[in-house]
């Protein structure tokens, strides 16, 4: 027999999905549903628990339980899409404000991530992306004047990506990826919607042309609730190995 955690979880999973709690919306509260099934805090408290595990809901202390939004964007982890290519696939309104435009010298972080020299110029980009009026990705970009030159403002907020291909007519090859997952800082407190969010995911991007040059590196700062990472993998002939 089915523990009754387990069939509440799936009920009310199935609620979401079907649209009888809306994305956005607070669930009933652990004492309204144990009311409403008949069962003790605990078991409810489980059930929630696995519907957070799952992404079906956001635990906000103080509030309740918050009604994710199951169409979440896909990023692809093995691809290069720039947002401007997402937005363009999404059902929702998405802009991009710039905060930060400078041309600076690389310095000792920077230039180690960059593998140039600390007085090599570089671009340090500071851009906020909007996906239905809400600020949910922080992209901070540091690239190699020298390998982009020109780049403005403008030009920032439009597409990055956009610039070197058609403009500067280079061609963006591949991207090494790293990933973590941290508790927001007071930027991200700062400049993106995280009121209830308590985790950010870092994407950090080491960007190369098709000769191997390495001319941008990003540090991609997500709210957790709006995209999903996905890949695809195959599995390796391993009788060679």
């Amino acid at each position: 027999m089915q523990k009754k955690y387990l069939s509440i979880y799936e009920e009310i999973a199935r609620q979401i999905q079907e649209g009888h709690y809306p994305a956005k919306t607070i669930l009933p509260s652990e004492n309204e549903f144990a009311d409403m099934y008949q069962t003790s805090r605990e078991t409810i408290r489980k059930a929630l628990n696995l519907l957070a595990q799952n992404g079906f809901i956001q635990k906000i202390r103080g509030k309740g339980s918050l009604v994710l939004d199951l169409k979440r964007h896909q990023f692809p982890i093995s691809g290069l899409i720039s947002f401007k290519e997402l937005a363009e696939n999404m059902g929702g309104t998405a802009k991009t404000t710039v905060e930060e435009f400078v041309l600076e010298q690389a310095g000792n972080n920077i230039g180690r991530e960059l593998n140039v020299e600390i007085d090599e110029m570089a671009w340090k980009v500071k851009r906020v992306r909007h996906i239905d009026e809400e600020r949910v990705i922080l992209d901070k970009d540091f690239i190699v004047e020298r390998h982009v030159p020109g780049l403005s403002r403008h030009k920032c907020e439009n597409s990055i990506f956009e610039y070197i291909e058609k403009e500067l007519e280079k061609k963006i090859s591949f991207a090494k990826k790293e990933f973590t997952v941290e508790e927001p800082n007071a930027e991200d407190q700062e400049l993106l919607d995280m009121e209830g969010f308590h985790a950010i995911v870092i994407v950090k991007n080491y960007i190369y042309f098709d000769d191997a040059t390495l001319f941008q590196y990003t540090e991609s700062r997500h709210r957790p609730d709006k995209f999903r990472f996905v890949d695809f993998a195959r599995r390796m002939d391993t009788q060679n190995i």
